[in-house]
């Protein structure tokens, strides 16, 4: 890993806070259950992750005036465009949209699909993407499970053609140790910021996180066919 992208990897549930309890909950498989519950946490992830990233934006001063008087404030000066990957990211992304609540969004739909002739027994199809123009916008693109990193990967290459943008937030929950390493390797540090849960050691011969969290999509809205 160069100097770049170390400098741009932040890991916020390492330190003790708020944060580390609400990733505690969504990870624990008891309170899993409730699916409330886990999609309400994983928002909350989502609004501390959208604070964090709102004190790395431009801002630009205005005066605002109060019953008693005047004074000047920063005031951010583009909203970022807020990118999720279906379905699973969509607890993620109405947190950050919590915050961000004036931002254009998108959507990309991506998914696993069985291929027997692929190491890992799968490949990544992706869809669509429905997104406004991209071109010199911050963008931040949201996907809970950072596992092969394939899924982003394909995401990062849609986002580049409707661009590109001037830089991308890139927010996941948990991430694997080689997923985080093969989107590195893809990404300039110069383009991308990644903001993180934890880093978790290992996949499995389904390529999920462990111990990770388990399938958060189907946690969030129930089992697929």
């Amino acid at each position: 890993m160069d100097a770049g992208h170390k400098e741009n990897i932040h890991v916020l549930g390492e330190q003790p806070s708020l944060f580390s309890q609400f990733l505690i909950e969504v990870r624990d498989h008891q309170i899993q259950k409730d699916r409330a519950k886990f999609r309400r946490n994983i928002g909350r992830l989502g609004e501390i992750f959208a604070y964090r990233i709102s004190q790395t934006l431009e801002y630009n001063r205005r005066r605002v005036m109060t019953p008693l008087g005047s004074l000047e404030m920063p005031t951010l000066s583009n909203e970022p465009v807020i990118i999720s990957i279906l379905r699973a990211g969509l607890p993620l992304h109405q947190g950050i949209l919590n915050y961000f609540d004036n931002a254009d969004n998108g959507f990309v739909s991506a998914y696993r699909k069985d291929n027997n002739e692929t190491q890992n027994g799968f490949e990544v199809k992706m869809e669509y993407i429905a997104s406004p123009c991209l071109k010199d916008r911050v963008v931040i693109l949201a996907d809970p499970m950072l596992a092969t990193g394939a899924s982003l990967s394909q995401a990062y290459d849609a986002i580049c053609k409707l661009g590109p943008p001037a830089h991308i937030h890139l927010v996941s929950l948990i991430a694997s140790k080689i997923g985080l390493q093969n989107i590195i390797a893809k990404i300039p540090s110069s383009m991308i910021t990644i903001w993180l849960g934890a880093i978790d050691e290992e996949l499995n011969e389904k390529s999920y996180i462990v111990p990770g969290l388990g399938d958060a999509g189907d946690l969030a809205y129930g089992t697929k066919v």
